[in-house]
């Protein structure tokens, strides 16, 4: 039966910011959602908080809400907007648990409006352990042991019978959140004890441990006929112990019987009958025991989930439009198969190709955090490959990573590092596969490998025949056309062939070339190649064929963003999509290379032909020639996707491609501090100070002359990693102690840091003769903090009309100075009433999307267009720019961050320093529009997980150079009735400064004679609602680190700047005297 007549209006939940364990496949499921739910015709009512994807933008939906993803609100736009339906199943758990609150809250009920895609009931019964327990048993599969608590004693009480190891889990959290494994009873303590707080029911499972296991996952749709396919088998390279989404995975299953493998799909298919999902997908894990081949279930997610974007991308197979269009009404069979555009959704898709998904990670943003891995999720992002072979896959996937350690490497090795490496390979770590190969390749065998890893023999020997083929690769003779072919074949890149055979990289593409061996391009089709498939889905491989098909419409080719990871996030992918869009609606055709499984610029159709290869320069050169071969290229255009292709630019030019918009040249220049500081010289603009020192009696003598507090950094970072803001000589001292490798090749930058100005970030387009302004962000935390980290406003609050003048210009000055093309992005900071210059970046920043949906103007569009050499002016005319006049924001938007802290620990146990400082540690943003700073900023708060108390008790704790600047905030919250607590320090100040305060103990005090309990004993009563604390130096960080970290642990809102402060107050004012207000971004924008 086709569509539901019923259903008019759907209101779609989407899931909100970017967090570790719901990344941006949401995006990429939500859009296609509402793509295909207004393609039938269908209004559309989206509510994300989430600024930075695609879905949110005004054109994917009719009434578009950037709202917090909270009952009171949805219920708010349910009322307002009477939507027939709500689609819940494609938001990830956020979605799942804001339909639950609805239900439970009787809101459903109460405006008849009706879930679709998965009822509540079958959502409880896939995601309530009990009740799925119950249903694994009943069609004849087995789960682990395992026992439900709700208290410490219940678990103590538990372990007698489950015996050590356990694993805990906590109901309804997302990405493993809480869970872990206990060898003791002290770890046992630690992670039930956790695994209490973060579940939302206090309910925790303690289960048999399956470490070692083989670790599967299927994806399953079903319609409401009752049709099931199985879209996709992945299986976890890493066995049990570790996160699905932490594991290195494959698809389809390589070490399963086909005995094996038809129970497993029989079991499925009973289990997704039996939970009732009846119309769309879902995701079932399974543990197999390689000794005897005992199946156990694990757990599944009645919706999609991240396996389903990585499934989609793997097969070609669009499990969230299906299962869109399954929740409306269709069936499977009804359903077009859109690359083969013959075969139904019925047909399960058959793959003649290997795909590799890897994880990435950010521990080195975290220094004190514990690099295991475990049930946890900690990685922020994965880079997925496709080739012929496993080994073809598994090398293209680890170059995708851009992490030099990540690519396979055959060193010189003893027998004690081989000893060493089998004994630290025990334990799952982010770069373990490489010990594995490392170890191999000095000589251990497969057997030793097995018993310290229990990964499968069969990988094994695949990493054994990679290091037989490096091993032939060393040997003396000449590199035959056949032995670079087979190397070549096995995914060995031109780089790890030169490094072997002691050459180049450039020489083995030149010597490859003369030879004439260039990969082919392959197509993704769902079909094995049976029948013809329409959709141009390609992977490199050097096989004999190509199906990349002639073209007469002259191409532009967009590199994308590469995986996900903390400072290059889903907005760059957001600008890639943009500039596709824009290109095909101006008889472009586009091409876009990118190896991210999650995003949208993966999708098939976003672009007119997709390369799903690695960014490197030889891959990129060898796309783009493939492309030359194929039609005419314009060019490359690679200021969109971050950093990423922008290290390529140079490389992509000296080979003789065409860069569209800013030169490589006029990057460098921006780049380059002391190219850009004569810029700035010849403009008379001011930078702060700052000199570069080769040892520590030069950093000493340069921050002498500039004067504390200096901002110190290695000269050869992005992303602020390593940076530090430091007080005084021996801090200076301490900090060029532990950057060790200070020396003249590789010196230390020291710039006079701003203490207390205002930081100012814009976003501009210049083509060469005039500017367009698209928005000036005023950051609400002072200069020091990064900007990805800081919570910004647009329109600007304190900036006068004079200064923004001043800002225009000085912004134009510099555009003109770097001869940019299309984006420009710059920071400034305001002290005393002088305009200082911080950085300049020619490219599309972190904020494209925030500042496009505060001003209605699509900057990375227009970006596109002045690459391929559109002026601003024909772009005003086209109404793709306002006709006159620079970016406005329409309303008040905040953005803040999203931060992580909640999902590492130390090694000890303890949590890792919740402080924002110069270096970057967010993994997402949220958007607050409403007609005041003050709303704004509370619905940013709500929507990042820290919502602001309207009572309660605060306390407080301020630095010395704090106290002053926080006065006037801390009176405001005697105003509004608070119960204000303070450490001796800070409260004798504020008492003398009228404001009453109770003075409790510091954590280094411990508790008092009389039992007085310290602040941290206080906070973990959960006796405190807000804290603020603004840290010290590096000396007395202990005790602010201890209430810091207890706050995250508490989930009690923290807020760690003065700025911070003072717009808490702001946004609990009105809080208290007001209810939040909605508007749809479409009438903010009118």
């Amino acid at each position: 039966m086709p569509l539901d007549p019923s259903i008019k209006s759907v209101l779609v939940i989407g899931s909100g910011p970017i967090v570790i364990g719901q990344a941006c496949e949401f995006d990429y499921s939500g859009t296609q959602a509402c793509r295909v739910l207004r393609a039938e015709g269908i209004r559309v009512i989206l509510v994300n908080s989430n600024p930075a994807t695609i879905m949110t933008d005004p054109e994917f939906a009719d009434a578009t809400y950037i709202e917090p993803i909270t009952s009171e609100i949805i219920e708010k736009i349910i009322a307002l907007e009477k939507p027939d339906a709500v689609l819940a199943t494609l938001g990830g758990q956020t979605a799942l648990n804001a339909a639950i609150a609805l239900f439970e809250g009787g809101i459903l009920d109460k405006y008849g409006v009706k879930l679709i895609g998965a009822d509540i009931p079958a959502i409880q019964r896939g995601e309530n352990r009990e009740l799925f327990r119950g249903i694994v048993e009943k069609v004849g599969g087995e789960s682990a042991k395992s026992v439900i608590c709700h208290t410490m004693d219940e678990i103590f009480a538990a372990v007698v019978q489950l015996n050590y190891p356990v694993v805990v889990r906590p109901s309804f959290t997302m990405g493993g959140l809480g869970s872990g494994i206990a060898f003791n009873e002290e770890e046992l303590n630690q992670i039930a004890g956790a695994g209490l707080r973060h579940s939302p029911t206090s309910e925790v499972l303690l289960e048999e441990s399956i470490l070692g296991w083989k670790e599967y996952e299927l994806e399953v749709m079903r319609d409401h006929k009752d049709n099931v396919v199985i879209v996709c088998t992945i299986e976890n390279l890493d066995p049990m112990g570790t996160h699905t989404g932490d594991s290195i995975t494959v698809a389809p299953a390589m070490t399963l019987t086909d005995v094996e493998y038809q129970k497993l799909r029989d079991l499925s298919i009973e289990i997704i009958r039996e939970v009732g999902v009846a119309t769309g997908g879902c995701n079932i894990q399974f543990a197999v025991n390689p000794e005897n081949g005992r199946i156990i279930v694990i757990e599944m997610n009645p919706r999609v989930s991240r396996s389903s974007a990585l499934a989609s991308k793997a097969t070609g197979f669009p499990i969230a439009k299906i299962a869109t269009k399954l929740a409306i009404g269709y069936t499977l069979d009804e359903i077009q198969n859109d690359i083969t555009k013959t075969t139904p959704a019925s047909f399960e898709p058959t793959l003649d190709y290997v795909v590799v998904k890897v994880p990435r990670f950010a521990f080195e943003k975290f220094a004190d955090a514990d690099p295991r891995l475990t049930t946890t999720m900690k990685s922020v992002g994965e880079a997925m490959a496709i080739g012929r072979s496993f080994s073809e896959a598994l090398m293209k996937a680890l170059r995708s990573l851009e992490r030099k350690e990540a690519i396979f490497s055959w060193p010189q090795i003893s027998e004690q590092e081989k000893a060493n490496l089998l004994v630290s390979m025990k334990i799952p770590t982010e770069y373990r596969l490489q010990q594995v190969q490392k170890a191999m390749w000095a000589g251990a065998s497969i057997e030793d490998v097995f018993a310290a890893t229990k990964i499968d023999p069969w990988y094994l020997r695949q990493i054994q025949i990679i290091n037989e083929q490096a091993f032939a690769l060393t040997q003396l003779g000449e590199l035959t056309a056949e032995k670079l072919r087979e190397a070549k074949g096995n995914g060995f890149s031109d780089n790890q062939i030169a490094t072997l055979r002691g050459l180049q990289e450039e020489d083995i593409r030149r010597e490859r070339h003369h030879l004439g061996i260039r990969p082919v391009y392959k197509t993704v089709d769902t079909c094995a190649a049976e029948f013809e498939a329409f959709t141009p889905y390609h992977y490199s491989s050097y096989e004999e064929e190509s199906e990349v098909k002639p073209r007469t419409t002259p191409a532009v080719i967009i590199l994308g963003s590469g995986p996900n990871r903390i400072g290059q996030g889903i907005e760059f992918d957001y600008s890639c999509v943009h500039a596709s869009f824009v290109l095909r609606e101006a008889g472009f055709e586009t091409i876009m290379v990118n190896c991210n499984p999650e995003t949208v610029s993966t999708d098939y159709d976003t672009s007119n032909r997709l390369y799903f290869e690695p960014l490197t320069l030889e891959d990129v050169i060898e796309v783009v020639h493939a492309e030359s071969l194929a039609g005419p290229v314009l060019g490359v255009i690679t200021q969109l996707g971050g950093q990423t292709p922008l290290g390529l630019a140079a490389g992509l030019k000296a080979a003789g491609i065409t860069i569209l918009g800013t030169s490589p040249d006029a990057i460098n220049l921006a780049e380059e501090r002391g190219a850009f500081g004569n810029i700035l010289k010849e403009q008379g603009l001011t930078a702060p100070e700052f000199g570069m020192a080769a040892s520590q009696l030069e950093a000493l003598t340069i921050a002498q002359r500039i004067g504390y507090p200096v901002l110190v950094r290695p000269s050869f970072v992005l992303g602020g990693r390593g940076m530090e803001i430091v007080y005084d000589d021996a801090a200076l001292g301490g900090f060029i102690t532990r950057a060790t490798d200070i020396t003249p090749d590789h010196p230390v930058l020291v710039d006079r840091f701003l203490d207390s100005a205002i930081e100012i970030d814009v976003d501009a387009l210049f083509d060469g003769h005039e500017l367009f302004l698209g928005g000036v962000m005023e950051h609400i935390e002072e200069a020091g903090i990064h900007s990805g980290d800081s919570a910004c406003v647009l329109p600007s609050m304190t900036v006068t009309p004079a200064q923004i003048v001043e800002i225009r210009q000085a912004t134009e000055k510099i555009a003109r100075g770097v001869d940019v093309r299309g984006l420009i992005n710059i920071q400034f900071a305001i002290a005393e009433n002088v305009l200082y210059v911080l950085e300049a970046n020619p490219r599309a920043s972190r904020t494209v999307p925030f500042v496009s949906k505060a001003t209605g103007v699509a900057l990375a569009k227009a970006a596109a267009r002045i690459a391929v050499g559109s002026t601003i002016a024909e772009l005003r005319s086209e109404s793709l720019l306002p006709a006159s006049g620079d970016g406005v924001a329409k309303g008040i938007s905040v953005k803040e961050a999203v931060l992580p802290w909640n999902r590492f620990r130390r090694s000890d146990g303890r949590g890792v320093d919740a402080v924002l400082g110069p270096e970057m540690r967010s993994t997402g943003e949220v958007m607050g529009i409403s007609p005041t700073f003050g709303e704004s900023y509370a619905k940013s708060q709500i929507a990042a997980f820290g919502p602001l108390p309207k009572s309660g008790t605060v306390f407080i704790s301020l630095a010395d150079k704090d106290k002053e600047s926080g006065i006037q905030a801390a009176l405001g919250l005697q105003e509004c009735g608070f119960r204000i607590l303070a450490t001796e320090g800070t409260a004798g100040f504020l008492n003398k400064h009228g404001v009453t305060c109770v003075t409790v103990r510091k954590n280094s005090e411990g508790t008092g004679p009389m039992g007085e309990r310290t602040i941290v004993e206080i906070i973990n009563s959960g006796d405190i609602d807000l804290v603020i604390n603004t840290p010290v130096g590096r000396g007395t960080r202990q005790d602010g680190w201890a209430i810091r970290t207890a706050s995250v642990q508490r989930s009690i809102p923290i807020i760690t700047t003065t700025a911070g402060f003072s717009a808490a107050v702001e946004g609990i004012r009105f809080l208290q005297s007001n209810s939040l207000s909605i508007k749809s971004l479409q009438k903010w924008l009118g």
